[in-house]
């Protein structure tokens, strides 16, 4: 059972139409004209679309209880560079706050806070994508050549209907190439809602486990985790996180997913000022 169907189906049906209408609504507005990545110090672009993950949970009350873990400051300075590109859709991409508070700038912060001085996470979001649009433009984000990339697509394919199949194939194409470019990939599970069907459902969430085991490549189990279905970590559409709502996803859900992976790639690509000690 997933994250989401395990919440009372009439209260996935209210939201499920809220849902709809919030797309309907944001997806009038424009999207990017350059489908490639911009780094956090530029200005994003007007945003579209999104996944439709978030939802009224009843444990709503134990996530705002639950802390959010922050980044202990660094006891170490690792001068590697080390550039990190954020794919996605929205969700990545930020709808609806600031461009410092979306998750790729806040995970730049957090790793800057943790010592890697010279980390960089470009943020390559594109509001209304498809796994199937995101594929398109791989040879453009490419070119910002990613160490580590944090893939997070899927869930606009879903809120479309699009069959499983191709969803899982636009996912291993991108992974591929990716790895094919140098890229070491870091892949954000979603889950949808019960009412596109329960078959549907199981068959999307297991799409992300089956893809990592097969791959290789290292698994957040559920992106949104702990922020999905909190009205208090959501603006207002119900399904964008706010400033807030990204803190916890950057500090609770990638971050002790993430770090391994640049901890590895570190000491896979040492240079003569990596690990100095801090003086503060």
């Amino acid at each position: 059972m997933s994250y989401l169907s395990s919440l009372p189906r009439l209260k996935l049906k209210s939201l499920a139409l809220s849902l709809l209408i919030g797309l309907a609504m944001t997806g009038c507005q424009p999207t990017s004209k350059d489908s490639g990545a911009t780094s956090t110090e530029a200005k994003s672009a007007p945003l579209s679309d999104s996944s439709g993950q978030n939802n009224t949970s009843s444990t709503a009350e134990a996530t705002k209880v639950e802390s959010t873990q922050s980044v202990a400051p660094a006891k170490t300075i690792i001068e590697q560079p080390i550039t990190i590109l954020a794919l996605g859709d929205s969700l990545t991409e930020g709808l609806g706050v600031a461009e410092n508070d979306a998750y790729p700038a806040q995970l730049e912060a957090a790793l800057k806070q943790a010592g890697y001085v010279n980390a960089k996470v470009i943020n390559s979001g594109l509001s209304g994508e498809t796994s199937s649009g995101l594929v398109n433009r791989l040879d453009w984000v490419l070119k910002t050549k990613p160490d580590i990339t944090i893939l997070t697509t899927g869930a606009n394919d879903a809120m479309r209907g699009i069959d499983v199949t191709t969803i899982d194939k636009n996912i291993r194409t991108a992974i591929k190439r990716l790895q094919d470019g140098g890229s070491v990939v870091v892949l954000g599970g979603m889950q949808v809602y019960d009412n596109l069907g329960d078959d549907y459902v199981k068959s999307f969430s297991a799409i992300y486990p089956k893809i990592a085991k097969d791959t290789g490549v290292t698994l957040i189990p559920f992106f949104l985790e702990g922020v999905g279905g909190d009205r208090s970590l959501n603006q207002a559409d119900a399904i964008h996180p706010t400033k807030e709502g990204y803190t916890r996803i950057v500090n609770n859900n990638i971050i002790p997913v993430l770090m391994p992976t640049i901890e590895t790639f570190v000491a896979q690509h040492p240079t003569p000022s990596t690990g100095k000690t801090s003086t503060n």
